[in-house]
């Protein structure tokens, strides 16, 4: 947007001047006061509050009741905005929806921005009425605001006080005020769109930061959501990753009820999903009565923003940002800014999987190294052991000694058989092994085994298997991931304890399975960072179900036990 020139209001102190030339004594008396008034206009700097103001000061100039500013939308068809002055509050909530300028008077003078002044305008062809609860009104005054010689809106002026028409003063006087109130959009625009860019750039900051000081994926994924719902003013911040059969699902959410669309699959055949997967924006007046939304989800929201996640020419998930029922629709600045946030966010997700990708093959190398050392050191030794103890075994004459030496070898040979079948399953790659939860819980316990330098001890109750249905499953190893590595990063334990027990019976009667980490190490600092601990919580509030922290099973309940519980 161009600056606006200096020299705007001296040329319209200038017309207005001209303008005044010539007539009554009585406009020439109300000359200061309209020099006020400008003064007035021009002070503010923030939008909405320049628009407040514009209103309050025409309204007292031409001794309106009621003043109003329809804002024109970008395509010029109707009204993206509509600030009023005069109108009590619950009386605007008793008339509800604001006019969107499609028909009647203020939909003419959008499409003909002339100065219109009408003794009764309900009398005009053009008018379309007033829905219920709307004050009466009879006078009218309307004169367009033009910014940087483009229509911005128009000014509307109605019931003079008195019950007099607005006069020709009236009209002069509230014409030069909308000349130095579009001098005031003007400025105000400008100062809006910087600071609206610099708070864009000030969440892309935070976005990259929570990852780069360490934070895990799932941290950084609410960061991302937390940050765009917030940046884009909007009812939620919701960010969806490829799923199945090219559905995309919700993992990260930032609203007021983040557990009702947390773990929600959107189907591939969306024409929706398909455009955000081909690395398309989407954008959607009204989601609730869109078709190409295909979940109930879409119901409670009005204008939304549907990004795609791409970096590098790859698309790794989505972002979207819709607003409540009823909201302004998004501007093509905002559209613009966000789809900027979307590719800094993509870059962080590519940065938080590449991390993730050098973890685990830092584990992969350990594995490797351990399952060699194993073979190589440990089953040759044992096996040379067992050959000795056997060869002393044949020069004794103690029948005791004989049977002792030889229970001994039995028990080398089940050791070397042990640590063979450990052997393999350090070698195994994760995708190799059995899908069932018992299987991803015992997985997870041997992949923490490394850099704990112990394995924990584990205990199954009831037929897990069975009973635990796959998102449940899903979020229960994710949880039990997550609190053993704050365990291995923080509690510097020496003993841990899991347990998965699908016999819970929760206090509203449900049926539910229960994960307790329990570990004997520092415990929980006052103060100290709490967003694994978030997470836990808010995985199992997804499902209904809650996280809580206790006592752990060090000397006098020392350490941390974390209980992650869900209904079947």
């Amino acid at each position: 947007m161009a600056e606006p020139d200096p020299k705007d209001s001296l040329d319209a102190a200038t017309r207005a001047t001209r303008s005044l030339q010539g007539l009554s004594t009585e406009l020439t008396a109300r000359v200061p006061q309209l020099l006020e008034a400008m003064r007035s206009v021009g002070a503010g700097l923030e939008l909405h509050s320049t628009l407040d103001r514009i209103c309050e000061t025409a309204a007292e100039l031409a001794h309106a009741r009621y003043a109003a500013i329809g804002v024109v939308d970008e395509l010029g068809e109707g009204l993206s905005d509509f600030v009023t002055h005069g109108v009590p509050q619950e009386v605007a909530e008793e008339i509800g929806r604001r006019p969107d300028g499609h028909r009647g008077l203020l939909g003419a003078l959008i499409h003909d921005p002339a100065p219109v002044r009408l003794a009764d305008l309900s009398t005009d062809p053009r008018s379309a009425g007033f829905p219920p609860g709307h004050p009466r009104m009879r006078s009218f005054l309307g004169v367009p605001i033009r910014v940087q010689g483009e229509i911005f809106g128009n000014l509307y002026l109605t019931e003079k006080h008195g019950g007099a028409e607005f006069s020709d003063y009236d009209l002069h006087m509230v014409r030069v005020l909308a000349t130095e109130a579009g001098i005031a959009i003007g400025n105000a625009r400008l100062y809006e769109a910087a600071r609206q860019r610099e708070h864009w750039i000030d969440g892309s900051v935070a976005v990259t930061t929570a990852l780069l000081s360490g934070g895990d994926a799932d941290e950084a994924l609410s960061v991302v959501a937390e940050q765009a719902r917030r940046l884009a003013d909007a009812a939620a911040g919701i960010v969806l990753l490829p799923a199945e059969e090219g559905d995309l699902e919700i993992v990260a959410v930032s609203s007021d009820d983040p557990s009702s669309s947390l773990g929600v699959i959107i189907p591939g055949r969306s024409a929706v999903v398909r455009k955000l997967l081909a690395g398309e924006a989407v954008f959607i007046d009204d989601s609730a009565s869109d078709g190409r939304m295909v979940t109930r989800l879409a119901e409670r929201f009005g204008p939304s923003m549907l990004l795609p996640l791409q970096s590098g020419g790859r698309v790794l998930g989505a972002l979207a940002t819709p607003r409540s029922r009823g909201a302004r629709p998004f501007t093509e600045a905002e559209r613009t800014l966000a789809a900027q946030f979307a590719s800094q966010a993509a870059l962080a997700l590519m940065m938080a999987e590449a991390q993730r990708d050098r973890e685990r093959l830092a584990v992969y190398e350990d594995r490797d190294r351990i399952a060699r050392d194993l073979h190589d050191l440990v089953i040759q030794r044992l096996f040379a052991t067992g050959m000795m103890l056997e060869s002393a075994q044949r020069r004794s004459v103690v029948p005791e000694v004989r049977t002792g030496v030889g229970r001994a070898v039995d028990e080398l040979d089940v050791t070397i058989q042990e640590i063979r079948t450990a052997i393999f399953a350090l070698q195994q790659e994760p995708a190799e092994a059995p899908s069932g939860l018992r299987t991803r819980v015992l997985r997870e316990i041997n992949m923490a085994a490394v850099p704990l330098g112990f394995k924990p001890s584990h205990r199954f109750l009831g037929p897990v298997d069975s009973l635990v249905g796959e998102l449940t499953g899903k979020n229960l190893v994710a949880a039990l991931r997550e609190a053993l590595s704050n365990a291995f990063r923080h509690a510097e334990a020496s003993l841990i304890d899991v347990v998965v027990d699908a016999t819970v019976t929760l206090p509203d009667g449900r049926a539910a399975v229960r994960l307790s980490v329990a570990d004997d190490g520092v415990g929980i600092p006052e103060g100290g960072r709490r967003s694994g601990l978030r997470n836990l919580a808010r995985r199992a509030e997804s499902l209904g179900g809650s996280s809580r922290i206790g006592p752990g099973i060090g000397e006098d309940g020392g350490g941390t036990t974390v209980v992650w519980e869900a209904p079947l």
